[in-house]
């Protein structure tokens, strides 16, 4: 396996988990907002120095030059390859955006240290292979939202059920899974376990209740962070899709296209706003899963492309939710709130980042949506005319949202609502990126679609159910396996 320059991959891992040991000896208040900003930019930097340095290697996947934590886990654990070399930066990107855009007098509430350990999990999962790692990986992250709801004194049952259920069907399943043989009808059960799983973790009805109560009952912040760098998705793609037939695949994407369909119809009638930016949330991440399933190259392009844009135009949608929120407090959609002048410019990324999540053209997220739409509908074209159909109620959905929220009788303020320096930074980061990408999408889609090609190639030279004993006994699945969607 090619080998990075740097140790990009465990030095990224390794900066927020000792950032927030540093936070926690500290105990400055005053500072600590503006350290945990330093740390995320320091990360997101490493991540960006992962994605160069992997793209002048030119292979499919790399593991770093030196491997600080291999007294803790087995050799070649942590890799990147073109399925996760994207993900990285933008998963860093995320925590830094909602850091940053936190208001110092919210930071109590918001709990810095969590958010900094939630980082470096998402980073490691991001950067695992399917392995134990992974499974102690994905239950860990569930960890840090369940001590925030426990901190903020609120229940706690319906998380603790829908992760707890995760947990088991985790360990379970890939327990069982190596105690089979491969290739033989034996691999069913776990696989479904393993299904079912991922399904859950990415809130595929019915299996979506976790996610409205998790924001419900959370800092919005906590919430975003938790759910917009669809962790889910990457464990259907590491443990499921290896070991999954066609028919279960078929599966996975009959439940997501009628999540899809049915969240982006919740999100229309919803009258607030936080449970309104979940079920959209939920649409857009289900049509990712349904693109996932389908066995073209260009509806797999399609997918990673749409990964890519959905977690970024809808942490910056949620970012603008929330700082309408640090301002005026939880609201509702049943009334006209006429904000517009008094943020013109949130109202102006609220329509952007809203449009872009479903794929508006001159956004990340067109082409992205086109291809899922083309690759659909080469396979089965009643596919392709349901995520239409719930396309067209998410943007109805972000339509209604900015009419109820920006227009209307203006309620004059004698304190001023308008973006800070912090905020109005990573409102134009996040622009530049959207309408960027939209503007100039052939680097971008040419690294998916290869990525894509090389995915397929490696699911076809590798039989569904076909999992090697030997790399079972070790307690990971081969490297063509491990990365092979269809």
């Amino acid at each position: 396996m090619s080998e990075l320059h740097f140790p990009w991959i465990e030095c990224s891992i390794l900066v927020p988990l000792l950032g927030a040991v540093w936070l926690q000896l500290r105990s400055n208040n005053e500072r600590e907002l503006r350290d945990t900003v330093v740390i995320c930019v320091a990360t997101l930097l490493l991540t960006i120095g992962e994605l160069v340095d992997f793209t002048m290697v030119g292979t499919f996947e790399a593991h770093d030059h030196w491997q600080f934590l291999s007294w803790i886990f087995p050799p070649d654990v942590f890799v990147i390859d073109e399925l996760s070399a994207f993900q990285l930066p933008l998963a860093a990107l995320i925590f830094m955006v909602i850091v940053l855009s936190t208001l110092r007098t919210k930071a109590p509430r918001f709990s810095l240290e969590l958010a900094l350990i939630s980082e470096s999990l998402v980073l490691a999962t991001f950067s695992c292979r399917a392995s134990w790692a992974l499974i102690a990986l994905l239950i860990a992250s569930t960890i840090p939202p369940f001590l925030e709801l426990r901190r903020r004194q609120r229940c706690t049952r319906i998380y603790c059920l829908h992760m707890g259920l995760f947990a088991a069907l985790l360990v379970v399943g890939y327990g069982w899974l190596m105690l089979s043989d491969s290739g033989t009808t034996a691999i069913l059960i776990p696989g479904a376990l393993l299904t079912a799983a991922g399904l859950l973790r990415s809130g595929i009805f019915p299996l979506h209740l976790w996610m409205t109560d998790l924001f419900e009952k959370a800092t919005f912040g906590t919430a975003i962070l938790h759910t917009t760098p669809l962790v889910g998705a990457y464990a259907v793609m590491r443990l499921v899709l290896p070991i999954a037939p066609s028919w279960a695949l078929q599966s996975i994407a009959v439940l997501s296209l009628f999540t899809a369909v049915y969240a982006g119809a919740m999100a229309l009638v919803q009258s607030d706003a936080r449970r309104m930016f979940c079920f959209l949330l939920l649409s857009q991440s289900s049509l990712i899963l349904v693109g996932l399933e389908l066995v073209t190259p260009t509806g797999l392009t399609g997918a990673l492309s749409l990964w890519l844009s959905v977690a970024m135009s809808l942490t910056g949608f949620g970012i603008t939710l929330r700082c309408i929120e640090a301002r005026i407090s939880r609201f509702s959609l049943d009334e006209f709130h006429g904000l517009y002048s008094q943020m013109p410019m949130l109202a102006g990324f609220f329509l952007l980042t809203g449009l872009a999540s479903i794929g508006f053209p001159a956004t990340i997220g067109f082409v992205g949506m086109e291809l899922l739409i083309e690759g659909a509908v080469e396979v089965y074209p009643l596919v392709g005319t349901m995520v239409v159909i719930a396309t067209a109620f998410c943007g109805i959905a972000v339509l209604l949202a900015y009419f109820r929220v920006f227009t209307g009788h203006e309620n004059r303020t004698l304190v001023s609502m308008r973006a800070r320096p912090a905020e109005r930074f990573a409102i134009l980061l996040l622009t530049l990126l959207l309408l960027g990408g939209g503007l100039y999408p052939q680097p971008g889609i040419a690294s998916r679609y290869h990525a894509a090609k090389e995915l397929t190639r490696l699911r076809h030279d590798t039989p569904p159910g076909d999992v090697p004993a030997h790399a079972a006994s070790r307690g990971h699945i081969s490297p063509a396996a491990a990365n092979i969607p269809e």
